[in-house]
C-alpha cells in the first residue's frame, strides 16, 4: 500500500546464544525510521550479545521512510507499530490525521542539552550579517515550514522583531544542499544539523550567527510513538524491546565503544569514518536519555511555540498522548 513512500525494508539478523525461544512465536515489532545516526532502529542489533530478547520474545523489522507525513499515515493504517515523532508532528497526528491514541513513549534524542550539540543558524565569515536584526531584508534558507529547527529559526525572528514574509525571504533547501547555498551566496543564513555542520569544509566558509538552544532553549526533537491498543495488547513483548533499545543505546554511548560504534554508523551509511569520529555519541552530538525518557516539559514548550506561531489549529496538552511506563519499567530491569 505504501510502496512509494517505503525506501527500503532492513532484514535484521538475530544472533542468540544461550537462550530458549518461548513455545509463542516472538512478536514482529515494525520500526519507521528516516536518519542514522540521529534514529538507531536500523543498526540496533548490528552488534551481537547485548539486546537480550530479541529473537525471543519479539523481532523487529526496520521500515525506511522519506518523510514524516508518510509514517503518520503508516501508523494511522497499521502498516509500523512504532515510529519517530518530531514535536511538530505530534498535533499534526493527533489533530489532522486523528491519532487520538497516539502516545510518545520514549526518547530519542534532544538538542540544545547543557553540554551537548544544538543546531546552528550561519553566516558566511564575509558576511556583514553580525546580530539578528541584520537579517532584515535577506534571504534565509529553511529545511520546510513547520519543522523543528524551522520553529527555531522563526522564533529567533519573531524575538528580534522579524517576520516573514515582510522582514526576510525564506526558501526551502534540503539540508544536505544548505552549504552550497550558502557558498553560492543564494542565501544570507542557512540552517546546519549533524553531520552536515561537522563538514570542514562548511566551517572553512561559515560562522554560527546563533543556535537552536539560543532560541528556544532545549528541544525534544524526536521521540517514539505508538498506538496505545498496540501497547496494550504487546506490553509484556514491548517492555522486553525498550530493554534492549536502553542496552544497545547505552553501548553506543559508552565512551569505551566509541571507535566501533563510528565503525557501524559509517559502514551503514555508506560513508566515512572521519565524517563522524570527532562527534558521534560524544558531547558533541545530541543528547539521548539514559534511561529514555523525553523531556515532557520542553516537549510542552515546544508545541506551544508551534502554536505561537500558527502551525497547529488548536492547543494541545502533550501529556495526554503519553505513556512512559513500558519504558521505566524496562530501565528499572538494568539499573
Amino acid at each position: 500500500m505504501f510502496a512509494r513512500s517505503l525506501k527500503f525494508v532492513l532484514p535484521i539478523i538475530v544472533m542468540i546464544s544461550g537462550e530458549t525461544a518461548s513455545s509463542a512465536d516472538p512478536l514482529k515489532i515494525r520500526l519507521a525510521w528516516a536518519v542514522v545516526p540521529s534514529e538507531l532502529s536500523p543498526i540496533l542489533f548490528v552488534k551481537p550479545g547485548i539486546a537480550k530478547h530479541v529473537g525471543v520474545s519479539y523481532t523487529v523489522e526496520p521500515i525506511h521512510f522519506a518523510a514524516a507525513p508518510f509514517m503518520i499515515t503508516a501508523l494511522a493504517t497499521g502498516e509500523v507499530d512504532i515510529a519517530p515523532f518530531a514535536y511538530s508532528t505530534i498535533p499534526n497526528a493527533v489533530q489532522n490525521a486523528g491519532l487520538t491514541d497516539l502516545r510518545i513513549m520514549a526518547d530519542e534524542f534532544q538538542d540544545g542539552v547543557e553540554g551537548y550539540y544544538t543546531n546552528q543558524f550561519m553566516v558566511r565569515k564575509d558576511s556583514a550579517i553580525r546580530n539578528v536584526e541584520d537579517l532584515k531584508g535577506k534571504i534565509v534558507a529553511t529545511n520546510g515550514a513547520g519543522s523543528p529547527v524551522d520553529i527555531a529559526l522563526r522564533s529567533m525572528l519573531r524575538k528580534h522583531g522579524l517576520e516573514e514574509p515582510r522582514d526576510v525571504t525564506m526558501f526551502e533547501v534540503q539540508l544536505p544542499q544548505m552549504k552550497a547555498v550558502l557558498l553560492e551566496r543564494k542565501a544570507d543564513l542557512i540552517m546546519s544539523v549533524l553531520p552536515f555542520s561537522a563538514d570542514p569544509g562548511l566551517l572553512d566558509m561559515a560562522r554560527t550567527l546563533f543556535t537552536q538552544r539560543e532560541a528556544v532553549g532545549t528541544t525534544q526533537m524526536i521521540a517514539w510513538g505508538a498506538r496505545g491498543a498496540f501497547l496494550q495488547s504487546n506490553r509484556h513483548a514491548v517492555v522486553d524491546l525498550m530493554e534492549d533499545v536502553l542496552r544497545v543505546t547505552r553501548w553506543y554511548t559508552d565512551p569505551a565503544n566509541h571507535d566501533e560504534a563510528v565503525q557501524i554508523v559509517a559502514q551503514f551509511t555508506k560513508r566515512p569514518p572521519k565524517l563522524f569520529a570527532s562527534w558521534l555519541f560524544t558531547k558533541q552530538d545530541y543528547y539521548r536519555d539514559r534511561n529514555g525518557l523525553p523531556n515532557l516539559d520542553v516537549l510542552q514548550q515546544n508545541i506551544n511555540a508551534l502554536r505561537a506561531l500558527g502551525f497547529t489549529k488548536a492547543d494541545l496538552d502533550a501529556r495526554n498522548y503519553v505513556d512512559l511506563t513500558i519504558v521505566q519499567e524496562a530501565a528499572r530491569r538494568i539499573q
